[in-house]
């Protein structure tokens, strides 16, 4: 492949500034990321109480099993950002991907230093999203159990529902039903529906002393029967281990249970991490010919001045080679193949508007992805489809769902990056969280929503006022409506609300973008090939 020559002046003031303003946005994700991980300020003696039990902190326990100096995909960092008060720091839960014995799982592990480890509506998603990964995957889930259960005040939004708590059982006994290991480590409570999750495990360690489950706890008998029992007496490890038979095995303190927990994971006959399947032809990995961190100076301070997406792609992929695809058509939408950590890849990425030429020609890069049977990456910048008379009468409604289609029919794995704006339709026919990408990931810069907050205030400014028709209105009234939609729509499209309820798995600094994209790939190619689909590739 031809490796892509640079165009980007970084001695250049717009460069320059560009970077400092990227720098700032840096620091504020990883500010943020540490009071999620840290605790933050009022969590201090729920976090001293945890450690005076002899408990070990959630992320320190995944440290503990996971193998040394090896990577650890942490999943939705900043869920319930800005939510509940900010007082469920991560949703209380800490979800990603690590190694045992070379062979990835996925980690569900409850931080009961939040709320007690009780499950919040957004916990919930976490864990959902968490499992629906690992079934995609083809990944076995590690449970580290320490919850108090469903937080009661918010149990209708927790309980009867589809993707609500039985929704987590349901997958967790469907991936069992498939071959892939569900194991729980029980390190604290697990209280009515908690129960559940080491009673669906394929084998069960419990911690003595700490680790505890029942359906009903001793408030809960001495109410219902009279009976006065302790909880240990009720559901400890020695009960559970010894007489009752729910769990497997007894760990005198959390190092010898995870010790238990890898010995566990040699006998799973699970595909390691390097097992690599025909179908997709990996080479030995070559690094960026330019250094991504380059990629703080190319992106636009504003948001409203667009920046090429190859700039962006040559500092993401092996040796910067990229073959571009119909370079000189339909040039809003670049199209081309690489390599990213040996792995083959096929890249759809934004460069402004998507026109009829560019939905056409994305939607033949897609089917010849699709033939060949090449993981698709998409890269988002984008305002949306092009609206207008020409556009129009150009197609633009057929074209834009023939490239909506093809992504929603390719059978390759997807994976997504928000680079930059991701408004409207454009979201959709990008492969956005609703076309269910492997994977979706946002830059700090990244925006969200169906508009832009600048087109927001003329439509729905507009729009207010046809309804207010006949009415007398000042122009200073008009200012504070649009002012209103102005203000909802910028917070509502900011990166940190989206990655609070989830709409993403993460918000991630774009020079780590590489290395969490070269571990989603390794977890594909250890699968079996992905079906055909319909194989056949239609000229645009």
């Amino acid at each position: 492949m031809k490796c892509w020559t640079s165009k980007t002046d970084t001695s250049s003031k717009q460069y320059l500034d560009n970077k400092d303003k990227y720098m700032e946005l840096i620091e504020q994700l990883r500010q943020r990321q540490e009071i999620a991980m840290s605790g933050g300020p009022g969590r201090a003696k729920s976090i001293q109480r945890h450690l005076n039990r002899n408990k070990v902190l959630a992320r320190d326990r995944i440290d503990l099993i996971v193998d040394s100096e090896s990577p650890f995909l942490e999943l939705s960092t900043l869920a319930s950002w800005g939510q509940h008060n900010d007082e469920a720091p991560g949703a209380g839960i800490i979800t990603g991907i690590g190694l045992i014995h070379e062979v990835p799982y996925m980690f569900i592990a409850n931080d009961a230093t939040v709320k007690g480890g009780s499950l919040l509506p957004i916990s919930i998603k976490k864990h959902v999203r968490a499992q629906d990964i690992a079934l995609e995957q083809n990944l076995g889930v590690i449970y580290l159990v320490d919850s108090g259960g469903a937080f009661l005040p918010l149990q209708d939004e927790i309980f009867p529902d589809k993707d609500h708590f039985g929704g987590s059982f349901y997958r967790q006994a469907r991936m069992s039903a498939q071959g892939l290991p569900q194991i729980s480590v029980v390190l604290g409570g697990c209280t009515a529906g908690g129960a559940y999750v080491p009673a669906l495990s394929d084998e069960v360690i419990m911690v003595d002393g700490i680790g505890r489950i029942f359906l009903g706890g001793p408030p809960i008998v001495k109410a219902a029967l009279g009976e006065i029992i302790d909880a240990d007496e009720l559901g400890g490890a020695a009960l559970h281990t010894k007489v009752s038979g729910v769990s497997d095995y007894i760990a005198a303190n959390e190092k010898a249970a995870y010790g238990k927990l890898r010995e566990i994971c040699e006998t799973t006959n699970q595909r390691k991490i390097q097992d690599r399947q025909p179908w997709i032809q990996w080479a030995s990995p070559e690094a960026p010919r330019y250094d991504p961190k380059e990629i703080y100076g190319i992106i636009s301070a504003d948001d409203r001045v667009g920046f090429d997406a190859r700039e962006i792609i040559a500092r993401l992929v092996d040796g910067s080679e990229y073959a571009e695809f119909k370079p000189d058509w339909g040039d809003s939408i670049t199209c081309g193949w690489s390599k990213l950590w040996g792995h083959p890849i096929g890249i759809i990425a934004n460069n402004g508007i998507i026109f009829s030429e560019s939905a056409q020609k994305a939607t033949h890069f897609i089917e010849l992805c699709q033939q060949r049977k090449i993981p698709l990456l998409f890269l988002q910048n984008t305002t949306g489809y092009m609206v207008g008379s020409d556009a129009e009468a150009s197609g633009i409604a057929k074209h834009g769902a023939k490239m909506v289609a093809a992504v929603a029919n390719a059978t390759v794995p997807k994976y997504t990056v928000l680079i930059g704006n991701s408004y409207g339709a454009g979201n959709y026919g990008m492969c956005g969280r609703g076309f269910n990408p492997r994977f979706l990931f946002a830059w700090p810069n990244s925006r969200i929503a169906t508009m832009s907050a600048d087109t927001a205030q003329t439509v729905l400014v507009d729009i207010r006022l046809a309804g207010m028709k006949g009415q007398q209105t000042t122009e200073s009234e008009i200012e504070a409506i649009r002012s209103e939609i102005a203000n909802q729509y910028e917070t509502q499209s900011d990166p940190y609300y989206a990655t609070s309820r989830l709409w993403d798995d993460g918000i991630i600094d774009p020079c780590d973008t590489r290395d969490a994209l070269g571990l989603c790939l390794s977890l594909a190619a250890r699968e079996d090939a992905p079906s055909d689909g319909h194989g056949l590739v239609y000229r645009m």
